[in-house]
């Protein structure tokens, strides 16, 4: 019986050392599962506050600096500030959430700037006809009154007739204005008139073909894209500085206008915004312009847009900014003979210095005696029948083209031929007066003519 007993007390301590060892076995997982759960929740407060912190910094940075790139690309749009924290399907909603505000920005912005368009091209249309009315009243008063106030008035409807008109254009509206074929020369000469600096502006024609044209629904458009090129250029250089405009003829390629200007120039940032305004973007946003608006550069743009335009811009030797505005030869004609070009238009300079001697070949030719085995030659003829210094012709032929740059009126031109035509006959009649001036006297009456007829 004894070993019986022995065995039911091993087996009782056995069993007690089993619900021990379970017991304890059983503390250890309740204790590890707490502990577990504690980090799980640590775990997932700090999830949720690096998702809220996100959210915070989504609200307040990131949205804000997308809809701030949309008109400044520069501007750096901030990304997700705890990455490691927040999981993939958070981070990826919160990046959907950037794209879909700058989505809906855009939408707006486009809503708001058509509106805008809208409103502003039916306001342009109805000041342009206003003004339209004004400059035919004012033409009106200037045959019936000679008082300079009212050309002062005209000039300033004008400004304000091309301020309008550059409004509709960046509109999208039509110029407002129908032409005919017009010379080319007179375009610049047109745009140059609207300009509020036009005295600094000194054009030199060196077209080929005095006659080439643009047809007539380019016209217009040239008118107001170099109209604004040559406002940008006067209000950006110094009132005593010249404006260089150089019209020029490039074979099948078509013409090109040269804007020099002695400004201030442009640095990079401003450079490259004026290059992407100037090549025409197929959307440029008013809110896009400054405050207040900067329209020139954008106003071209539209045009070299609509019309096949090529507008360049670059550093000027000049010291400010060189605008080159390329007219492509299928917009180019040339007018016929029976149309007359507009007194004030500069002559190209290939003729001016072809006609910088043509007075003296006229007064050879004509029916007077020659001299006793004297040759039938230009100068040296002339010098032998009037005492005339040699150097005084050819000085006056090389500044001809010069001065002969300098626009007049019917009028004007009209009095410098006929004081040539009596120069000529003093000159022809010269020999036989007693008061004959003295071969080294370079104030006698041919030459005053003709300082007179290249100064007018």
């Amino acid at each position: 019986m004894g070993w019986i007993v022995a065995v039911i007390a091993v087996a009782a301590a056995v069993a007690a050392a089993v619900r021990a060892q379970n017991s304890a076995r059983a503390e250890n997982i309740a204790l590890a599962r707490a502990e577990l759960a504690e980090r799980q929740s640590k775990a997932a407060a700090a999830r949720t506050a690096a998702l809220t912190d996100e959210i915070r910094q989504l609200a307040r940075n990131r949205i804000p600096a997308a809809a701030l790139a949309l008109s400044h690309p520069t501007a750096k749009v901030p990304g997700l500030r705890e990455a490691a924290e927040v999981d993939g399907d958070s981070a990826r909603l919160l990046t959907e959430a950037v794209q879909a505000a700058r989505k809906a920005v855009v939408e707006e912005r486009g809503r708001v700037d058509a509106a805008a368009r809208a409103a502003m091209r039916g306001t342009s249309a109805k000041i342009q006809s206003l003004l339209n009315q004004s400059q035919q009243l004012l033409h009106e008063l200037q045959h019936e009154y000679d008082d300079p106030r009212i050309l002062q008035l005209d000039f300033r409807n004008e400004l304000a007739l091309r301020r309008t008109q550059a409004t509709a254009v960046l509109c999208d509206a039509w110029p407002g204005l129908a032409r005919q074929n017009s010379p080319l020369v007179e375009i610049v000469l047109g745009a140059q008139s609207r300009v509020a600096g036009y005295e600094r502006i000194k054009v030199a024609n060196h077209l080929r073909d005095e006659r080439l044209a643009l047809v007539a629904r380019a016209a217009e458009p040239l008118a107001i894209a170099l109209a604004e090129l040559l406002a940008n250029a006067t209000a950006y250089s110094h009132p005593d500085t010249d404006v260089q405009v150089t019209v020029q003829q490039s074979g099948g390629r078509g013409a090109f206008l040269v804007v020099d200007d002695a400004g201030i120039g442009m640095d990079d940032d401003a450079l490259d915004r004026a290059r992407a305004l100037l090549a025409g973007p197929p959307e440029v946003l008013l809110t896009e312009l400054g405050d207040p608006p900067q329209t020139g550069f954008a106003v071209v743009g539209r045009l070299v847009l609509q019309y096949g335009l090529n507008c360049h811009i670059e550093a000027s030797p000049f010291g400010g900014m060189r605008t080159i505005l390329r007219v492509p030869a299928h917009l180019l004609t040339v007018m016929e003979e029976d149309r007359s070009l507009s007194a004030l238009a500069p002559k190209p300079v290939q003729a001016q210095a072809a006609s910088a001697h043509p007075a003296p070949t006229e007064q050879e030719t004509a029916p007077v005696p020659q001299p006793a085995g004297g040759e039938a030659a230009a100068l040296p003829s002339r010098r032998r029948r009037a005492p005339l210094p040699a150097p005084a012709r050819p000085a006056h032929a090389d500044a001809a083209p010069d001065r002969e740059q300098v626009p007049r009126t019917p009028e004007q031109a009209g009095a410098s031929w006929a004081a040539l035509q009596q120069g000529t006959l003093n000159g022809r009649s010269v020999a036989g007066r007693p008061f004959a001036p003295a071969p080294d006297d370079h104030d006698h009456p041919d030459d005053r003519d003709e300082q007179g007829d290249d100064q007018t």
